[in-house]
């Protein structure tokens, strides 16, 4: 099936701007997902209330993407949770306000406060460590923009439904058979610790994210799921 929209292409404009990203986002959606539809954000009431009570003014990237999309927890909430404006905080150590968080709380990320003034700031990932002392704000990506672009292409993997799966402890040739049989995809390196090795990749209508013992799949449509569960035999979780 010939795939109405080109994600590497896609990807390739979306790091000009924050405006090439959030077409990303729609062009994306539209045909992978669901499109975007008037009422999938949140309002421009809701975000002036949230820099009111926490006392900051929002970066206009951050503002946009919860107008884009903050109501539509299928781009932003399968397995880790963009938080809603009420729920935006200052890290306890008063470096970074935090708008999202790892499913388990092993992670959370947020915009330095130093940062809040640039319209499309860096987006920084705080793990959770035993120790507290070595805890540190982490550059995750160089924009907040491409930020949201890499999140709803991650959420994508994990939505709950037919087209979605995850393949354990694949067989040890599975890398060598990604890479002779898709197409890796242009993003940056994860800098961040655990998160080391992540690559991206596209293939007949799926799209895969290899995680060095574990691979996340989105398909377009059934057949292109059953076809990549026949190319990486091993124990998927729903095949």
């Amino acid at each position: 099936m010939t795939q109405m929209f080109d994600v590497r292409k896609g990807l390739e404009y979306a790091r000009a701007d924050r405006e090439a990203a959030w077409r990303f986002v729609r062009d994306f959606t539209h045909a992978w997902v669901q499109p975007l539809a008037d009422g999938d954000g949140f309002t421009e009431e809701d975000l002036a209330a949230a820099g009111e009570r926490l006392g900051v003014g929002l970066p206009s990237a951050l503002g946009e993407m919860y107008r884009l999309l903050g109501r539509r927890p299928d781009l932003t909430s399968n397995h880790d949770r963009l938080l809603h404006p009420d729920q935006l905080y200052i890290d306890a150590r008063g470096e970074a306000l935090v708008f999202r968080e790892e499913n388990q709380g092993a992670c959370s990320w947020g915009v330095l406060l130093k940062d809040l003034g640039q319209a499309d700031p860096g987006v920084h990932v705080l793990s959770d460590l035993a120790d507290r002392q070595a805890q540190r704000w982490e550059p995750w990506m160089e924009h907040l923009s491409w930020m949201v672009v890499e999140m709803v292409l991650a959420e994508s993997l994990h939505a709950p439904q037919h087209l979605s799966d995850f393949l354990y402890e694949p067989d040890p040739e599975y890398t060598r058979i990604i890479e002779e049989s898709c197409e890796q995809l242009p993003f940056p390196v994860y800098p961040a610790r655990g998160f080391e090795g992540t690559r991206w990749f596209l293939g007949a209508d799926v799209l895969l994210r290899d995680e060095e013992g574990c691979v996340p799949v989105r398909a377009r449509t059934e057949e292109a799921l059953e076809a990549v569960r026949a190319l990486l035999p091993g124990d998927w979780l729903n095949g």
